[in-house]
């Protein structure tokens, strides 16, 4: 595990960190808590939030109930640690996915690269799910509480990522947090119209404009 790696589980995880025990047993359970977190997050994207139940989970996950409730005892437990562990996917993703990009591309084409690079973000299935749990969220008295917290948590976490990540705004990080909010609303809307729009040029035409503002708003500061 990096460095990166570390600070988001760290930022991320809290409710995640495992107990002290011997070092095979401790890999052990972080590996089967993780299988079962990644079942959850198919049986959201497959199935929605009402599909989530402890048992689904332990169907996909190829597990007995009694290993899963084990780790996660009730639903609730288990929405908890899959809130928390969907964003820490979704920054992880984006951050590998940008850094070997801008490795392949180059600092000249810094803000396109993290365009592209958030743009494959909002594509994956760890953002799929997170659609399913912010949709949820506004109505579930389960949820709400685990959530609202976590993306809170999780915006001021991805901000501190930014300015490790794009330094050269350091003397703007106002203007970098509104091309960030703007490139985020803009791209979940488009998600959301894909459907409507189709493949190609109307919904290429929205991201090309999408990033010819980030690259403005980054150019009129450098």
């Amino acid at each position: 595990m990096n460095e990166i790696e570390h600070r988001l589980r760290a930022a991320l995880l809290p409710s995640q960190d495992p107990e002290p025990a011997p070092r095979w047993q401790q890999r052990k359970s972080a590996q089967t808590r993780e299988r079962v977190l990644e079942a959850a997050i198919d049986c959201l994207v497959a199935d929605g939030y009402s599909g989530l139940t402890t048992n689904a989970v332990a169907v996909r996950a190829g597990m007995s109930r009694g290993t899963m409730h084990h780790h996660f005892a009730t639903r609730g437990d288990l929405v908890e640690a899959l809130t928390e562990y969907t964003f820490y996917q979704r920054m992880r993703g984006f951050l590998v996915d940008y850094s070997a990009a801008m490795h392949a591309g180059g600092e000249a084409r810094l803000v396109e690269i993290a365009a592209d690079a958030h743009w494959r973000n909002v594509q994956s299935r760890e953002y799929a799910a997170y659609l399913e749990l912010a949709i949820a969220a506004r109505t579930d008295t389960e949820l709400e509480p685990h959530f609202t917290p976590a993306a809170q948590r999780y915006d001021a976490v991805w901000f501190d990522e930014m300015k490790a990540s794009f330094p050269q705004w350091e003397e703007h990080w106002q203007s970098m947090k509104v091309a960030n909010d703007f490139t985020l609303a803009a791209h979940m809307g488009l998600l959301l119209h894909r459907p409507v729009f189709g493949e190609g040029g109307r919904l290429e035409a929205v991201r090309q404009l999408i990033t010819s503002v980030i690259v403005s708003l980054y150019a009129s500061h450098n």
